[in-house]
C-alpha cells in the first residue's frame, strides 16, 4: 500500500464513502434474512401507540386540534408524529447497539479494512442499513396512517422519503455517538436522550401548549423538525419552515456521517 493510499484511509478527505459501501449493505441484508422477526417486532411498538390513541385517548381530547386554521382529529395529529418517531427508533437503535457490538466485540470492521473498503464505506453502508430497517417501518406505518384516514392530503405521498431523510440524520448521528462508547452501560445514554426527545418534540401537542422555555428547547430538537416536516406533508399545509426542517436533517445527517467515518479511521487504523 502506497503513502498516497494509506493517508487516503486513515484521514479520508469528505467520509461520504463510495460505490463499495454496497458490499456492506449485501452483508447485512443476508445476515438480517436469518433474523426477519427481529427486523419486524419493531414495527408494532408505534402501531400500537397509534391505535391506543385512536380508540381511546382521542375521546378524552374531544373535537382535536387546530392547526393552520382547520380543525383536524387528535389521531390525525399525532399519527406524523409517531411515524417520525418510528423513523428515528428504527435508525437510531440499528446505528447504536448494534454497531457497538460490530466494533467493540465483534471486530467485524477490522477485517473488512484488510480489504479495499475504507472507513467512510463502512459508515455509509451501516448508515444506509439502518435506513433500509428504518424504511421498511415507516413504509408499514404509513400504510396503516393510509388504511385508518390519517393522510389527508396528496403530498402525503412524500411522507416515505421524510422519514428516510429522518432516519439518515438519526442513524448518522447514533454511529458517530456510538464511536465513543466505551462499555454497554454507555447505551444507556441512547435511551436518555431518545425519550425526552419522543415527549416534548410537539409529538402529543401543539408546541404553542409548551412554556416558553420548552418551546425554544423543542425547536431545536432534531425530531421536532421531522415532526413538524410528517405533519405538514400529511396534512397538506406548507409554508416556508419546510426548508428549514429539511436542511437541518440534510446538515445533522452529513455532519453525524463525516464524523462517523473519521472516527472509526481513528479507532482502527491507528
Amino acid at each position: 500500500m502506497t503513502s498516497g493510499t494509506l493517508t487516503a484511509r486513515v484521514a479520508p478527505p469528505i467520509g461520504l464513502g463510495s460505490r463499495k459501501a454496497i458490499h456492506l449493505l449485501e452483508r447485512n441484508v443476508r445476515v438480517y434474512r436469518q433474523l426477519w422477526v427481529i427486523v419486524f417486532s419493531g414495527f408494532f411498538e408505534p402501531v400500537f401507540y397509534l391505535f391506543s390513541i385512536s380508540i381511546g385517548i382521542e375521546k378524552l381530547v374531544g373535537e382535536g386540534f387546530t392547526v393552520g386554521g382547520e380543525t383536524i382529529r387528535y389521531a390525525a395529529f399525532a399519527a406524523p408524529a409517531l411515524l417520525a418517531a418510528s423513523a428515528m427508533n428504527g435508525a437510531i437503535f440499528e446505528s447504536t447497539m448494534n454497531i457497538f457490538f460490530k466494533l467493540k466485540f465483534g471486530k467485524i470492521y477490522d477485517a473488512m479494512l484488510a480489504t479495499p473498503i475504507g472507513p467512510s464505506d463502512i459508515a455509509v453502508g451501516e448508515i444506509g442499513w439502518s435506513l433500509i430497517r428504518g424504511g421498511l417501518y415507516s413504509t408499514a406505518f404509513i400504510l396503516v396512517m393510509v388504511v385508518m384516514g390519517f393522510v389527508q392530503s396528496w403530498w402525503g405521498v412524500l411522507a416515505l422519503p421524510a422519514a428516510l431523510l429522518i432516519g439518515f440524520a438519526f442513524a448518522a448521528v447514533g454511529m458517530a455517538a456510538t464511536t465513543f462508547m466505551r462499555s454497554w452501560q454507555d447505551l444507556d445514554l441512547v435511551t436518555l436522550a431518545t425519550l425526552p426527545l419522543f415527549l416534548f418534540s410537539a409529538t402529543f401537542y401543539p408546541i404553542t401548549l409548551y412554556p416558553g422555555w420548552l418551546q425554544a428547547v423543542a425547536r431545536i430538537s432534531p425530531l421536532y423538525h421531522g415532526v413538524e416536516l410528517e405533519r405538514a406533508l400529511t396534512l397538506g399545509q406548507f409554508d416556508w419552515t419546510i426548508a428549514g426542517h429539511v436542511a437541518f436533517l440534510v446538515a445533522m445527517g452529513l455532519a453525524g456521517l463525516w464524523v462517523a467515518s473519521r472516527r472509526i479511521a481513528t479507532l482502527l487504523l491507528k
